[in-house]
């Protein structure tokens, strides 16, 4: 027989948000992870916070929040609120019982910004990596590095003269700048003054932008470190050095593509007994990168694995929606970047790990 089709919705449950998410959810797994992880940061926590005054936002539950924000590609953080209201599989994740209020946007925002101070994203990304490592999930002696543009929350229209204080001349939408010589010298954005003017190659096009630098293990293509840096011509070699001689052990190999074949870069890698396993640059030039090192079968191994370091730059843009980030500055927009490499390595261990049904 056909049911009522009743509107009077119940007013008392006695199933549990817990109940209600399925057993096989990858969110599940994710969420194991994510909580101790964070229970090891209690200390760093404890640090941030005044032992006086109101409660603010649990940090805890603030990064899980954060991460949703990741996994679904939501695009502001007012919509994130607005999505923890009515969602139940947010509201499980996060933390919050049916009956909490949801946080305003602007309390949001305000709470996250304390977690800048202490470098909450980087210890984050560190304990997700010890997670890994103790399952045998990463390599200490094979890593691979990159560089991927993050393009600013700036117009071309913002970057003006430096000594232009815009109280004459036209506005931004009748500005006409088509043949004036700009650079990041005489140039600035007004309304990101950290970002700078920068193109991938030549016959691209100049985009005020960020440079994502991200090291990750051949192994199972897990991200290491990760670091944001003002765009220029040597910001990539220079954070590589940086990433891989904090990370790597004696005797390890580093993978990199073209650009990074430089002498003074692979001199440098040489130097603290790193193996260069560099793409050779032979194009009108002699490479850096000689017989010595691509005559061992290793090399053409890193070869194969070093593409893998483009699958979280691929996640960070295309699910998590950080081709342009919406943030400014580059201690902001670095604390983005990593935790959004963060957020990546607990989808891929969350796959290498996950069961065959």
């Amino acid at each position: 027989m056909r049911g009522d089709d009743e509107r009077q919705g119940a007013m008392f449950s006695y199933i549990s948000a817990e109940q209600r998410v399925p057993k096989e959810h990858p969110l599940r797994v994710i969420r194991e992870i994510v909580d101790e992880a964070l229970s090891r940061m209690s200390s760093e926590f404890d640090a941030l916070y005044s032992r006086v005054g109101r409660p603010s936002i649990a940090p805890e539950r603030l990064l899980r929040a954060l991460l949703l924000q990741l996994f679904y590609g939501i695009r502001s953080e007012r919509l994130l609120m607005e999505q923890l209201d009515y969602n139940l599989l947010f509201r499980w994740f996060v933390g919050l019982n049916m009956d909490d209020v949801v946080w305003d946007a602007s309390t949001f925002s305000k709470n996250r910004d304390r977690l800048l101070a202490g470098d909450i994203a980087q210890r984050f990304l560190k304990e997700v990596i010890a997670y890994a490592g103790e399952r045998g999930l990463t390599s200490d002696e094979h890593f691979s590095v990159d560089g991927t543009l993050m393009q600013a929350w700036a117009s071309q229209k913002s970057f003006v003269r430096k000594d232009d204080d815009g109280a004459a001349g036209p506005s931004a939408r009748e500005a006409n700048f088509r043949g004036e010589q700009r650079t990041n010298d005489t140039h600035q954005s007004k309304t990101d003054p950290e970002a700078k003017q920068y193109r991938k190659g030549a016959g691209q096009e100049a985009r005020l932008c960020y440079i994502g630098n991200v090291l990750v293990e051949n192994r199972h293509g897990l991200v290491v470190d990760c670091e944001v840096t003002q765009a220029s011509g040597k910001a990539e070699r220079e954070a590589a050095f940086c990433l891989v001689e904090e990370a790597a052990r004696n005797g390890a190999t580093l993978g990199a593509d073209k650009g990074y074949d430089a002498r003074d870069f692979v001199a440098a890698l040489r130097g603290i007994n790193v193996t260069p396993h560099i793409a050779q640059n032979n194009n009108r030039r002699r490479s850096a990168i000689d017989n010595r090192t691509t005559r061992h079968p290793g090399y053409a191994i890193s070869q194969v694995k070093r593409k893998e370091v483009e699958h979280p730059f691929g996640w960070l843009k295309s699910v998590a929606c950080l081709r342009q980030v919406k943030h400014r500055g580059t201690m902001l927009v670095d604390w983005v970047f990593t935790f959004g490499m963060a957020a990546y390595n607990l989808v891929r261990i969350r796959n290498l790990t996950m069961v065959p049904a």
